[in-house]
């Protein structure tokens, strides 16, 4: 039987990149994926149905990202899916911007989109499975939740001050969570991504100075695609890890260690 047959698990920001591919490697492992996105989910719902996947959209904005918004959020899940196993945290949006010049309005987008959103869809997800979810699966079920960090939650970047402050406290959320939460059986932990290609990284990619120093620090001399952080993420995922709580795995080609 395949990992996550029978099982539902929710990925935000679904509709490219890191989110996309984590979808469909879930969808491969026989799960019924729930993608979240303000974009156009048609792409990541053929990938997810070509692997194998069952499908269920839902567009949403989370750069408004409220409490009332996240719980209406795990509310059309819980309607068109019944339960909830995991909730992978993905979406993030990042403003360049000296920080002297950082507008109001960029940081206050970046930081509810990267931790307010994140928070609150945890924070709906564990309601549901302390009120009922629980009692209604397996003694050996878990709820897991997958929060997408980033080396910028061990460093502080270049012209990036809100995605920094964003993904540090997405670090300390995951942490936090953890620590309130193992003994209920659910399982909080982070992916922290290198410099993976995608359109967040286009920036960079496209500055030859900075693109050779990026590689010239990796040891593994390349770029991660996104598929390498997917990975990650069903292990996280999975009953491997049920020992795990509280955790930032650096998936980084070997950055954080050079």
């Amino acid at each position: 039987m395949k990992r996550f047959a029978e099982k539902v698990v929710v990925v935000t920001g679904a509709s490219r990149g890191i989110g996309q591919a984590i979808c469909a490697a879930f969808a491969r492992e026989g799960a019924k994926v729930a993608g979240v996105a303000r974009g156009d989910l048609v792409e990541t719902e053929t990938k997810v149905k070509n692997a194998g996947g069952e499908w269920l959209g839902i567009q949403a904005d989370l750069s408004a990202s409220t409490q009332a918004a996240a719980a209406e959020l795990v509310g059309q899940v819980l309607e068109r899916a019944g339960r909830i196993d995991a909730l992978v945290n993905n979406a993030g949006i990042i403003r360049r911007a000296p920080a002297a010049e950082y507008s109001e309005a960029d940081w206050n987008e970046v930081l509810r989109t990267n931790l307010s959103a994140p928070f609150f869809l945890s924070q709906s997800a564990a309601k549901w499975w302390l009120a009922a979810g629980r009692e209604k699966s397996a003694a050996e079920a878990r709820l897991k939740i997958v929060n997408i960090a980033s080396l910028l939650s061990f460093q502080g970047g270049i012209l990036v001050p809100a995605y920094t402050a964003s993904k540090h406290g997405l670090a300390g959320v995951t942490k936090a969570l953890a620590n309130e939460w193992a003994r209920e059986r659910i399982n909080v932990n982070a992916i922290a991504p290198g410099y993976i290609a995608t359109e967040n990284t286009r920036a960079l990619r496209e500055d030859a100075r900075r693109n050779q120093a990026i590689l010239d620090r990796i040891p593994e001399n390349r770029w991660g695609a996104p598929e390498d952080i997917a990975g990650g993420c069903l292990f996280l995922a999975s009953a491997d890890s049920d020992y795990l709580n509280g955790a930032i795995i650096n998936i980084d080609g070997g950055w954080l260690g050079r």
